[in-house]
C-alpha cells in the first residue's frame, strides 16, 4: 500500500514537473517571438511599439536575455544611457552563456565610457574579458578606459594642486590683509595717542594762556582801579583830611606862626635883658 502511494506521488510530481517545463518553454518561445517582433518594429523606426514588445518579452520569461539586451541597445542608440545600463545589467545577470555575458558587460563598459565614469568602465571591460579573454575589441576598450582614467587622475591631481595653491594664496592674502589692518590699527592708535597728547599739550597751553589772561585781566583791573576815572580829580587831591586833623599846609602855617611868635618873644626877652642891666651913665636931668 505504501509503495502504491509512493508511485502515485512520484507520477504526480513528474507530471507536474513536465507541465511546468512545458509552460516554461512556452513562455520562453512567446518571449522570443515578442523579441523578434520588437526587433522588426525597431528596424522600421517604430521605437514605441518596439519598447512595448521588449518589455512584454522580458515579463514573459526571465530566461530570454536577448530581450533586455536588445532593449538596452535601443536605449543606447537613443542616448538614454541610464536606461541602457539597467537593461545591460539585467541581460548580464540573466545570461547563462558566456558569450551573452561578454556582450552585456562589454556594452556596460561602453555606457560608462559615454558617462565618463572611467573607473567603472575598466571594471566592466575586465568582467567582459573574463567571459571572453580573446575579444580584441574589449581589450582595446579596456586599454582606452585605463588611459582616460589615468589622464583624469592626473587632471584631478593638477586641479587639487591648483586649488591648494589658490587656498594658500588666499590664506596669505588674508594674513597680509589682517597684518595690514593690524598695522593700520596700531598706526591709527599711535596717531590717536599723539593727537590726544597734542590735544593735551594744547589744552595745557590753553589753560596756561587762560591763567595768563586771568592774571592779565587782574592786573588790568588793578591798573584800572589805580587809574582815575575820566572827569574825576587826581587821587592825591581826592583824599580828604580826617576829622580834627590838620592839613599839611595848616601845619606848615602853624609852624611858621609859632616861629614868628617865638621870634617875637625872644626879641622881648632880649629887650628886657638889655633894660635890666645896670650901666654906669650919668643922669642928664
Amino acid at each position: 500500500m505504501r509503495n502504491i502511494i509512493f508511485i502515485l506521488f512520484f507520477i504526480g510530481f513528474v507530471s507536474f514537473a513536465q507541465e511546468e517545463e512545458k509552460e516554461r518553454e512556452q513562455a520562453l518561445n512567446e518571449s522570443k517571438n515578442l523579441t523578434w517582433e520588437a526587433n522588426k518594429e525597431l528596424s522600421e523606426d517604430n521605437f514605441i511599439d518596439a519598447e512595448v514588445d521588449y518589455r512584454k518579452a522580458i515579463a514573459k520569461s526571465d530566461e530570454n536575455s536577448a530581450a533586455p539586451y536588445n532593449l538596452a541597445n535601443a536605449y543606447y542608440a537613443k542616448e538614454t544611457y541610464s536606461e541602457a545600463f539597467g537593461r545591460y545589467k539585467q541581460a548580464g545577470e540573466l545570461a547563462t552563456d558566456k558569450a551573452d555575458k561578454h556582450r552585456a558587460y562589454h556594452n556596460m563598459g561602453n555606457v560608462f565610457m559615454k558617462r565618463k565614469d572611467y573607473q567603472k568602465a575598466v571594471e566592466a571591460y575586465k568582467e567582459a574579458l573574463r567571459n571572453d579573454p580573446k575579444d580584441e575589441e574589449t581589450r582595446y576598450n579596456l586599454a582606452l578606459a585605463k588611459k582616460m582614467l589615468e589622464k583624469e587622475q592626473e587632471q584631478n591631481d593638477q586641479n587639487q594642486d591648483n586649488k591648494d595653491q589658490e587656498d594658500k594664496n588666499e590664506d596669505n592674502k588674508d594674513e597680509n590683509e589682517d597684518k595690514k589692518d593690524g598695522d593700520n590699527k596700531e598706526e591709527n592708535q599711535d596717531q590717536d595717542k599723539k593727537d590726544e597728547g597734542d590735544k593735551g599739550d594744547e589744552g595745557d597751553k590753553n589753560e596756561e594762556q587762560k591763567d595768563e589772561n586771568k592774571e592779565g585781566e587782574g592786573d588790568e583791573k588793578e591798573e584800572q582801579k589805580k587809574q582815575p576815572e575820566e572827569g574825576d580829580k587826581p587821587q592825591e587831591q581826592q583824599q580828604q583830611p580826617r576829622p580834627n586833623q590838620l592839613s599839611k599846609q595848616q601845619v606848615q602855617n602853624l609852624l611858621e606862626a609859632m616861629q614868628n611868635e617865638e621870634k617875637k618873644v625872644q626879641e622881648k626877652i632880649d629887650a628886657q635883658k638889655v633894660k635890666g642891666v645896670k650901666v654906669k651913665n650919668e643922669k642928664d636931668w
